[in-house]
């Protein structure tokens, strides 16, 4: 009887909409609030991917251009943008180490999105090229320290094919790795030939591969893992992020374009191949009026670290002037995940 009744108030309180929504109320900013004013003397750091690696943590998220353009330019406004590097030792407290630039010809005009991953003691970035529409594809970077990187020389290392639900973009890489395939997962995101809608992709390499062009196959040849249907999602789901728990994959995602609001969802999977939400509201939405995330909580970034998980995500209240990134906890009651409401209120900020 007292099991059933845990059992119900957990499935109750999963994914607390109101409570959720209660977290922006404060003007406050949360304990975890990190940006970067390097380029435009602006705060701005987004899309966030964090590895922890030889006894730090390590955050790699995208940086706008400066006045002076960085690495190759362009005769463009989207030229410069690049991918800013950060550590920490306690995941509250950041300070920047360095950045990537674009250096090659496909990464001309910028690079951004960085989604990391450490495989076989080496950090692997995977990022895309920026500015360059239905062709954006996916890059590959590797490195010794996590901070000095190595470009692949066969870069772009993937874009699906297009067909007749992609027009062959890809954006937004997330890699997981599945050794007792010997498989590399990727998730990307892409859009409808028209290049209206987001959806997700999925492609796979071996993991014994060096992931560069060429090694990837594309596992979604025939429809989206998953595309915007709820309305809070509106036409857009991207930035796929992607961790295991126990027997399932769960991926976090971005539900709807950047300051519609977008907020953060949350799927289910057994095989990490097909996917069912766990709610029809947000996981994480956007703050209230006066809250630092009125205009959006979104592009989400998953942090296994040991048997604790935490959620990274960016946010801002002026409709992307400027943008920050924070995070929350990740906690789980059996195999459904809930974002802990009290870590913000907790500690010294």
């Amino acid at each position: 009887m007292i099991k059933s009744a845990l059992a119900a108030l957990l499935l109750a309180a999963f994914i607390p909409h109101n409570q959720l929504i209660a977290q922006g109320s404060s003007a406050v900013r949360p304990r975890v609030y990190f940006s970067d004013t390097s380029r435009k003397g602006l705060p701005f750091a987004k899309d966030p991917s964090v590895v922890e690696f030889e006894g730090r943590y390590l955050l790699y998220y995208s940086i706008p251009p400066s006045e002076q353009h960085h690495g190759l330019v362009a005769d463009n406004e989207e030229s410069g943008w690049s991918i800013g590097i950060a550590e920490s030792r306690d995941l509250a407290h950041w300070g920047k180490v360095g950045e990537l630039l674009p250096s090659q010809v496909a990464e001309s005009r910028g690079i951004a999105a960085p989604g990391a991953r450490v495989i076989r003691g080496k950090v692997h970035l995977f990022y895309q090229t920026y500015g360059r529409g239905s062709a954006d594809a996916i890059c590959h970077a590797v490195s010794n320290d996590g901070v000095h990187f190595i470009h692949d020389a066969s870069n772009p290392v993937y874009k699906p094919a297009a067909s007749k639900w992609s027009v062959g973009r890809a954006i937004d890489a997330e890699v997981i790795t599945v050794p007792e395939k010997n498989k590399a997962y990727l998730y990307f995101a892409t859009r409808d030939p028209e290049m209206k809608r987001q959806m997700i992709g999925m492609a796979e390499a071996d993991l014994d591969s060096d992931f560069g062009a060429g090694a990837w196959h594309d596992l979604t040849k025939d429809g989206p893992l998953l595309a915007p249907t709820l309305p809070w999602e509106e036409l857009c789901i991207e930035a796929p992020s992607v961790v295991r728990h126990g027997r399932h994959y769960y991926m976090f995602y971005a539900g709807a374009y950047n300051n519609r609001p977008q907020q953060i969802g949350v799927a289910m999977s057994r095989d990490g191949r097909r996917w069912k939400r766990l709610s029809d509201s947000p996981f994480l939405p956007n703050g209230v009026p006066g809250s630092w995330n009125l205009s959006e909580s979104g592009h989400p970034g998953i942090l296994q670290d040991g048997k604790k998980t935490y959620l990274f995500y960016q946010g801002n209240n002026d409709q992307g002037k400027t943008y920050y990134i924070s995070m929350i906890p990740i906690l789980w009651h059996g195999d459904k995940p809930m974002p802990d409401l009290h870590w913000d209120s907790q500690g010294s900020r």
